[in-house]
């Protein structure tokens, strides 16, 4: 065997090797694990919204797994913050009052109801109570 042959073996061995996991790698990139990650149960905490993305309309974040809101007319919203599809964080766009998952294009009302799929269940929704600059997020 010479040298050249050698080579063009392992090559074609190596490839036929790693083909398949870097085909892998792609498919499991449109994912989070596969699989919708379940909506957070006992919710109770406390945020102050005296500064950061919740002192203003429009602003939101994420808080063990849920999604907080406020709208552009100052009311707060809550929601589980994973997508129902397969478990990515969705975003809360304050244009259109609702919840966009970036992964795939589901849409969910302001009250977490699908109005677009892929999801085919709706996001958890969580009450909220605002006591001076506290905002209490409960189940």
């Amino acid at each position: 065997m010479t040298r050249k042959d050698f080579f063009a073996r392992v090559g074609f061995g190596a490839a036929a090797v790693l083909i398949p996991a870097c085909i892998g790698g792609l498919v499991a990139s449109c994912e989070k694990d596969g699989t919708a990650s379940a909506a957070p149960t006992n919710v109770d905490f406390t945020l102050d919204i005296s500064s950061g993305t919740l002192a203003n309309n429009g602003g939101y974040l994420v808080h063990v797994g849920v999604l907080v809101a406020r709208t552009l007319t100052g009311s707060f919203i809550a929601v589980s913050a994973g997508c129902t599809h397969q478990g990515t964080n969705v975003n809360y766009s304050s244009a259109g009052n609702n919840f966009i998952c970036p992964n795939h294009g589901a849409q969910f009302s302001s009250t977490g109801a699908v109005t677009r799929g892929p999801a085919s269940s709706n996001l958890a929704q969580y009450n909220t109570a605002l006591t001076g600059n506290s905002l209490r997020v409960f189940s």
